[in-house]
């Protein structure tokens, strides 16, 4: 498989690494910038639509929810229609989910459009990834996921900035204008330059999986961002979550052809791995949330001042990025993995000891920046470690497990933390004299945070120690499943 692949590239002199690389590139970060655009724009969006925290984060939980759902069938749609295919029509997804926010009048039109924006993205991420692995030989795969990871982490983690830059004079409906025309433009550079690189083998589609999936990871999730709520909200939805997961799994083992193909974890380092990106997801992804609903919420910044105080990491995990790609196809993974997950715990750790309403802003920056340094250094070594050891023939299904995973853990994370750092703002507001009490709501705040901190370090210690198992991939897998 591996070898008719590269004779398909080979062949074709239309095909062109850079333009593809670059049409990609854009598309991508476009629909990673949405991931984050909202989060400086949560506070304004309570008031508007008079809705609590736990509800308003379903604009980014709902977001990674949806693209953790549509990425099994990924797989699937990679090898049942072409590149170019998949790419106009997840672009145009997109979009039209995109033009829904910009003119929704409610807070449910507002979800829904989030929620079409994300199964455009869903599809378009694993199709990237795909693609890069097939136009890359091994040795330079490093340095391709590296730039990659520019759209990955770098959007991500500007989208506040961008969001609190707009906000400052224009309403929050700009956060989607301004992107309808770049979308535009990325979708008619890959009309132009994108060329078809994968091989279809039209294999069936298993709707019982996609329901299965579905009901799982939504459920799981739904009751998660219920903790601190009655047992029928939280309880009842994790477990049905659970058994719907647990099926899905079962299926998929025993399926001739299944939706998404479980063996790739049979793979020491293909699971080592994927572990420790849902680690690293859960954490970051939730950090870009409450940060800044601390910096507002308690400090009482406004969206642009926090956004600035956010920009730094931002640019710091865009430029470590690729060089950490670069690295380990020199180094290997080992050497970047360890102090990336040892620096991440020490970061929180200090987070967890310092964050007051007496903490100053350069603080934070600087522990931001740290933060976002070892998520630039741990995530494309060991993405890259991981799908190494996967032949090309099942690489789109360990594409689409560890993507699957890294956005199902990005929401959970954020519902989880989000629910922690609620249930305890609660608690705390219930032993005071004066709840209503601005100083009182503030310190609640703090309250909520410095949990979810402490929690979030014994989880990167978790990872640390998992870290310490991870040996380098020189090779990529040939044997059939």
């Amino acid at each position: 498989m591996e070898q008719e692949l590269k004779q398909i590239v080979c062949e074709d002199n239309e095909i062109k690494v850079v333009p593809i690389t670059i049409a990609l590139i854009l598309a991508g970060f476009f629909c990673m910038l949405n991931e984050t655009v909202l989060n400086m724009a949560l506070k304004n969006l309570m008031g508007q639509f008079n809705i609590s925290a736990t509800t308003v984060q379903w604009l980014s939980t709902g977001y990674m929810l949806i693209m953790g759902v549509s990425i099994p069938i990924s797989a699937f749609l990679t090898q049942t229609f072409t590149t170019r295919q998949l790419f106009l029509a997840s672009v145009i997804i997109f979009l039209v989910g995109t033009i829904i926010c910009s003119v929704s009048p409610a807070f449910s039109i507002l979800l829904i459009g989030r929620l079409i924006q994300a199964i455009g993205t869903g599809v378009l991420i694993p199709n990237i990834i795909n693609t890069l692995l097939i136009i890359n030989p091994v040795e330079k795969r490093g340095k391709a996921l590296g730039i990659f990871n520019l759209v990955m982490f770098c959007a991500p983690a500007i989208g506040p900035t961008l969001s609190g830059l707009v906000l400052q004079s224009l309403s929050w409906r700009w956060l989607f204008l301004g992107i309808i025309p770049f979308s535009i433009i990325a979708l008619i550079i890959g009309y132009t330059y994108l060329r078809n690189v994968t091989k279809l083998t039209n294999p069936h589609l298993d709707i019982l999986s996609i329901l299965l999936s579905t009901v799982g990871f939504g459920g799981f999730i739904y009751g998660v961002s219920n903790i601190g709520n009655s047992a029928a909200t939280m309880a009842l939805p994790i477990i049905l979550g659970c058994i719907a997961l647990f099926t899905f799994t079962l299926r998929q083992i025993h399926m001739k052809d299944p939706m998404l193909d479980m063996h790739p974890f049979k793979y020491p380092m293909f699971t080592i791995g994927t572990i420790l990106i849902i680690i690293m997801h859960m954490v970051n992804f939730a950090t870009m949330l409450i940060l800044p609903m601390f910096l507002e919420g308690a400090l009482g910044l406004t969206a642009f001042t926090a956004g600035l105080i956010m920009l730094p990491g931002g640019f710091i995990n865009g430029i470590v990025s690729p060089i950490s790609g670069h690295l380990y196809d020199k180094f290997g993974a080992k050497v970047l993995i360890i102090p990336g997950f040892i620096i991440s715990a020490v970061v929180f750790c200090a987070f967890s000891f310092t964050i007051s309403l007496k903490i100053t802003i350069p603080l934070i920056i600087a522990l931001h920046c740290l933060s976002l340094f070892a998520v630039g250094i741990i995530n494309t070594p060991t993405q890259t470690n991981s799908l190494n050891q996967l032949s090309l023939q099942s690489a789109p299904h360990g594409t689409a497990i560890m993507n699957t995973l890294q956005q199902i853990a990005g929401a959970f994370g954020t519902s989880l933390f989000v629910a922690i750092m609620s249930s305890n703002q609660k608690s705390y507001l219930m032993s005071v004299a004066n709840p209503n009490d601005s100083h009182s709501q503030a310190l609640s705040l703090v309250f909520g945070v410095h949990n979810v901190f402490i929690i979030q370090v014994f989880l990167l210690l978790v990872a640390v120690i998992l870290s310490l198992f991870i040996k380098r991939n020189n090779f990529t897998a040939t044997e059939n499943y």
